[in-house]
């Protein structure tokens, strides 16, 4: 409202240093922490040139909880998934992987390894590598669709093996939760799975907290390799 004549709006001048500081925190943008690994010297001086260009990231030099590792690799090695393994795991951190190739053992290997967001090399541009380390920051997954695909193919084949088994344990999801996984599957983000079935974009991510945390999933691309193995989606 403009003011009324017993009490004129506010002038920019005459507003609180609070108040200023509360604009200007409100319009400066959350930096994503980052720090990178890579193969060799090139590719590690590459990424960080291509990401210490942009306000949304912070350039780190050692990997944490709330920390996103972007690992660059020509190819997968077993030093390369312990690196993956131990930065998930021991040191509490989101993981990004950036590689040449995948074969086909080694995609399921990246995936229970926390790993949410992969990143071809060849696509490896800023904008690209800043979508995938956000994705990560906030636990979602970031596959490129032929990578989904074989994902879906190479669970599905598990599934059907395990199938096969007399007594295969159920992993006892609710159906909204199944629901939620199906979505996720599909490469919706959470608020376009809160559009899909009518929720709050909160209740999305309480499903996803819950039935990560019941499960000791890692996060979403685990959720649904999880689910996909099991037969649910």
């Amino acid at each position: 409202m403009p003011g009324t004549p017993d009490r004129p709006a506010p002038r920019a001048a005459d507003r609180s240093p609070e108040h200023a500081a509360d604009t200007v925190a409100v319009r400066t943008p959350r930096r994503t922490p980052v720090v990178v690994q890579a193969c060799d010297p090139i590719s590690h001086e590459g990424a960080v040139s291509q990401l210490r260009a942009r306000p949304e990231i912070e350039i780190r030099e050692e990997s944490g909880v709330g920390t996103v590792a972007l690992l660059v690799e020509d190819t997968l090695d077993e030093a390369s998934l312990a690196r993956l393994r131990r930065i998930t795991r021991s040191e509490g951190g989101r993981a990004v992987l950036v590689v040449g190739t995948i074969r086909e053992n080694e995609l399921l290997d990246v995936i229970e390894c926390g790993v949410g967001a992969i990143v071809w090399r060849r696509e490896a541009t800023a904008h690209r590598l800043v979508t995938a380390v956000q994705a990560a920051a906030r636990g979602d997954g970031d596959l490129p669709a032929d990578l989904l695909g074989r994902l879906i193919s190479q669970v599905g084949t598990l599934h059907r093996g395990a199938a096969s088994r007399a007594g295969a344990p159920s992993l006892g999801l609710a159906p909204r939760e199944v629901d939620v996984l199906r979505l996720v599957a599909e490469g919706l983000d959470t608020g376009e799975i809160a559009g899909k079935l009518s929720y709050s974009e909160r209740t999305v991510k309480n499903v996803m907290h819950g039935l990560t945390t019941r499960l000791h999933l890692r996060n979403r691309a685990h959720a649904v390799a999880y689910a996909l193995r099991e037969g649910y989606i």
